[in-house]
């Protein structure tokens, strides 16, 4: 499966804002936009920024979502088409589902620091829903389901470290704690209220159905 393996502060620095994309580094001094500001990656950054209009905008909406929820190219446009035959509003839709990813609700949770550490606890199997093991990132969870981090895994630094800082961050108000520790309830469906509210979903609606 095709994976971006470059730095991922140079993707933060090309949207011009924080991404989130590296955990606990992103709140410390220690991030690439704290140090180097938000000019684009790139010995001419700085001269490269302009002001974005139409498609340059839509396209740049595009790519900071796919870069928030990690998500490669073929797959969002896939998310898109099934957002488009739903009932509702197409760019709800799509944030919806991505939202739903089990990768984004145990980041959500506050069993990973982020998305990218996330979707490697489910990857090697330390993830469960409803008691089994799910190693699939794009897992979609529904309502009443349980999402836990297996009792083997408890004492995995990168598990515990995030638990101990998922109080600051907050938690979403659908994923509710669950009966026992680093457990999860998925007790409604996310609303555009628990969405970033720097995303503007129609800009990436105009530019798929051009």
């Amino acid at each position: 499966m095709a994976r971006y393996r470059d730095a991922v502060c140079r993707l933060c620095r090309r949207e011009g804002g924080k991404l989130f994309l590296k955990g606990d580094r992103c709140f410390k001094p220690s991030c690439a936009i704290e140090k180097r500001g938000t000019n684009p990656p790139g010995q001419h950054g700085a001269a490269r920024r302009k002001m974005l209009a139409g498609y340059g905008e839509q396209l740049r909406e595009k790519q900071k979502v796919k870069r928030i929820y990690f998500v490669l190219e073929k797959q969002f446009r896939n998310y898109f088409e099934k957002a488009r035959s739903q009932k509702g509003v197409t760019g709800e839709n799509l944030l919806f589902m991505l939202e739903k990813r089990l990768d984004n609700v145990v980041y959500r949770a506050g069993f990973s620091t982020s998305r990218r550490q996330a979707r490697q606890l489910v990857n090697h199997g330390h993830i469960e829903v409803n008691g089994k093991k799910v190693d699939i990132p794009s897992f979609q969870v529904k309502v009443g389901d349980t999402v836990t981090v297996k009792d083997k895994s408890h004492k995995n630094t990168h598990v515990e470290g995030a638990w101990q800082t998922a109080a600051g961050r907050g938690r979403p108000g659908w994923i509710a704690p669950g009966g026992r520790d680093l457990s999860v309830a998925i007790s409604a469906l996310p609303t555009r209220t628990d969405i970033d509210a720097n995303i503007n979903e129609q800009l990436i609606v105009e530019l798929y159905s051009k």
